[in-house]
């Protein structure tokens, strides 16, 4: 008798909140990453973290030409070592570098093959060269005129006293004479496994909608 009472319908409290419940345990259970998923997840955070540089790259060096023209900004043309961009790369365990054949900073240089720089190309290449390592690489293309100050033709772009400021502090510049829409290198990451395993968390953890309020 005693049981029966206690169990009667009108007496159960009913939870407001399972839905939220029943994600958030899914979220916590622990689920097997295959090897298709990683290289999935190399994708993902390769292109975060690239749009973060050329994204945080464009803010600096718009707020730096504003203030000082071509010689405040060029000792800030280095994207792959940004705050924010940097920040990023710690938390995807990765390193960004940027390379082109015709590069303004020689340590930058690299011999890429024309399909690897070709505008058109928009696909990202994403390997495992060994169990704990992962790289990443897209074609950068220059699509802000902004930079054509410092990237576009000498004596039309660029003034003859900036073309000397850039010469000055980098002699061996090849990076000029580029146009809006041309490919102008890559970026590449390499990237480690915890880092990718991680971001692949992240990415298909599942998050409720907020709902909204009755009245």
């Amino acid at each position: 008798m005693l049981a029966t009472t206690a169990c009667r319908p009108d007496q159960v409290e009913h939870l407001s909140n399972t839905k939220e419940l029943a994600v958030e345990a899914e979220n916590q259970q622990v689920k097997r990453i295959m090897p298709a998923d990683l290289l999935r997840a190399t994708r993902w955070a390769g292109d975060s973290l690239t749009r973060t540089a050329d994204r945080e790259l464009r803010q600096v060096l718009a707020q730096k030409l504003a203030a000082g023209g071509v010689a405040a900004a060029l000792p800030y043309c280095n994207p792959d070592s940004l705050p924010t961009t940097d920040s990023l790369a710690q938390v995807l365990q990765a390193k960004l570098t940027w390379y082109s054949a015709r590069p303004r900073n020689p340590a930058h240089r690299a011999a890429l093959a024309a399909a690897e720089v070709n505008s058109a190309d928009t696909t990202r290449r994403v390997a495992r060269p060994s169990s704990e390592v992962f790289t990443y690489q897209r074609v950068v293309v220059l699509q802000d005129a902004l930079c054509l100050r410092c990237h576009g033709a000498p004596g039309q772009d660029i003034t003859p006293a900036d073309l000397a400021l850039i010469k000055q502090r980098y002699p061996q510049d090849q990076a000029t004479g580029y146009q809006l829409g041309q490919g102008m290198g890559v970026w590449r990451a390499t990237l480690q496994r915890p880092g990718v395993a991680e971001f692949w968390t992240m990415k298909t953890r599942k998050i409720m909608k907020k709902r909204k309020p009755l009245f």
